[in-house]
């Protein structure tokens, strides 16, 4: 029997809080404690007290990235201005560019804080992504399996009329419009996936590569993450061999962040019985 979610929501006065709201604040609320805590843990006070400002770019880079990034995918402008349409990528690249303007301005240092920002952005990846469970936003294609689930308010609802219009799926003839289908969880899928990112990240966090190894091993990660949970996703979007423009921007993701590694790997030791 498919699970049914309804939005989260809650009216306080004059202010609606939405599981997706609440999820996105702790999600920056997260990534900045362990940003801090990984810097502190380094020994790098002034990049720790940068972290703030940090962030506080992070949060409106990432709203005015994934806008832009939604507004061209469609070639909507008016949807700049809608309530939905945050696409994680447009929102990834436009706080790195945010957090790199800030941090330079503040006198700190891009490359070191970047390599504990891949630890923070996968934690917070992972609770955020709670937040689109809560409203029913980024579901996967129609499955019948044992954690199916219908979101019949969802943005947009798990309808077969819906799906058939927003992401071109196609359904038996006899399948009524109204009916409400069940699909993949896949923000669950990736709040799973982003906790284990963040657990390896955390892990490898003592790296003795030169800074920034560990921002290129999350862009690893995160393409690789991105890649797979695609193929679950309800998508009208695939351009080329079947693959989604999402798809296509984490194989450059993973591919640059393998790049980054590469530069940043620790240089061989001399051999000191050969001098």
């Amino acid at each position: 029997m498919p699970i049914t979610v309804h939005p989260f929501a809650y009216e306080v006065g004059p202010l609606q809080l939405t599981g997706f709201g609440l999820a996105v604040l702790l999600a920056f609320v997260v990534a900045q404690h362990i940003c801090v805590k990984a810097l502190e843990e380094r020994g790098d006070p002034h990049n720790a007290s940068v972290i703030p400002d940090a962030v506080l770019a992070a949060v409106l880079g990432t709203l005015v990235g994934a806008k832009l990034y939604y507004v061209i995918l469609t070639g909507d402008p008016s949807a700049f201005l809608s309530r939905g349409g945050f696409v994680f990528w447009g929102g990834f690249i436009g706080a790195v560019i945010a957090c790199w303007i800030v941090i330079r301005r503040k006198g700190g240092d891009f490359v070191k804080i970047s390599d504990v920002a891949g630890i923070a952005i996968a934690g917070g990846y992972a609770v955020g992504r709670t937040g689109c469970w809560a409203v029913g936003d980024d579901y996967g294609r129609p499955w019948s399996g044992p954690l199916a689930v219908r979101f019949p308010e969802g943005a947009p609802p798990s309808t077969a009329e819906s799906m058939a219009r927003n992401f071109g799926v196609r359904f038996p003839a006899d399948v009524p419009p109204t009916e409400v289908i069940a699909v993949h969880p896949t923000q669950l899928y990736e709040t799973a996936m982003g906790l284990a990112m963040f657990l390896i990240l955390w892990r490898l966090r003592g790296h003795r590569h030169a800074p920034g190894w560990l921002f290129g091993a999350y862009c690893v990660l995160a393409g690789a993450e991105r890649f797979v949970v695609e193929f679950f996703r309800a998508k009208d979007d695939r351009v080329a061999a079947g693959l989604t423009v999402a798809q296509l921007i984490a194989l450059t993701i993973a591919a640059g962040g393998a790049a980054w590694m590469l530069a940043k790997r620790r240089p061989a030791q001399p051999d000191v019985a050969a001098a």
